[in-house]
């Protein structure tokens, strides 16, 4: 069963602080996951580089090597994101065999406790791709890159089904609809209002089964 998103996380301790910091001349990574800490505790605007700095343990100029300024460090963190997020999709779908609906599911169920393990993270994702620089569309690159294993996934679906592939796009949208809702609506606790004890990767399973079903026979029809 996916946790249930962790509330009010607690500030970045000394060993979390040490585990972040410069090592063997990694400095991008060590902002990188300086940054991370920082806006799982605090949020995107709530910190400043000085403390990123402060927990990577390098010098205030340090970062320029890498940053123009705190946004593009924080783009990072979700590109980072993102690819995390693909590997772990990647990984769920790549143990039921192409093509099938248990692929699909996999692959939802893993969106769902990825946003579950990292809110803030997730939240971030989907609110730093939306920019016109060149930095904020390497994030959408990275974005666009996850929801291409979807696409993938479905395009295999269609061929094991005889349906073709020219709505692949069709189908997708609407799976990946079903996800990201439920992901929202569990990291924001609006389930525990509204109906408690939803089981997210039950809902996933069943919403996706069906919408998958329904396509089938709409599609064999045409």
């Amino acid at each position: 069963m996916i946790p249930r998103p962790q509330h009010n996380e607690q500030k970045p301790k000394v060993s979390d602080q040490k585990k972040a910091g410069y090592h063997h001349g990694d400095l991008k990574e060590a902002l990188i996951s300086a940054a991370k800490q920082l806006i799982q505790d605090k949020g995107p605007e709530g910190f400043s580089m000085a403390e990123a700095c402060r927990i990577a343990g390098v010098s205030p100029a340090a970062p320029y090597r890498h940053f123009a300024d705190r946004d593009e460090l924080v783009g990072a963190v979700a590109s980072q994101g993102f690819d995390s997020l693909t590997d772990r999709g990647k990984e769920e779908r790549d143990k039921h065999p192409p093509g099938s609906v248990a692929s699909i599911v996999a692959l939802g169920q893993a969106y769902v406790k990825f946003a579950a393990d990292e809110p803030a993270i997730f939240r971030l994702m989907f609110a730093s791709h939306k920019g016109e620089d060149a930095f904020h569309d390497s994030v959408k690159q990275q974005g666009d890159r996850c929801f291409n294993i979807l696409l993938k996934a479905v395009n295999a679906f269609q061929e094991a089904k005889g349906l073709g592939t020219t709505k692949t796009l069709d189908i997708a949208l609407p799976l990946w609809t079903i996800v990201h809702g439920t992901a929202c609506l569990l990291i924001d606790r609006d389930f525990d209002a509204v109906a408690p004890g939803t089981d997210p990767d039950e809902l996933v399973r069943i919403a996706t089964e069906g919408f998958l079903a329904g396509i089938s026979t709409k599609l064999a029809k045409v």
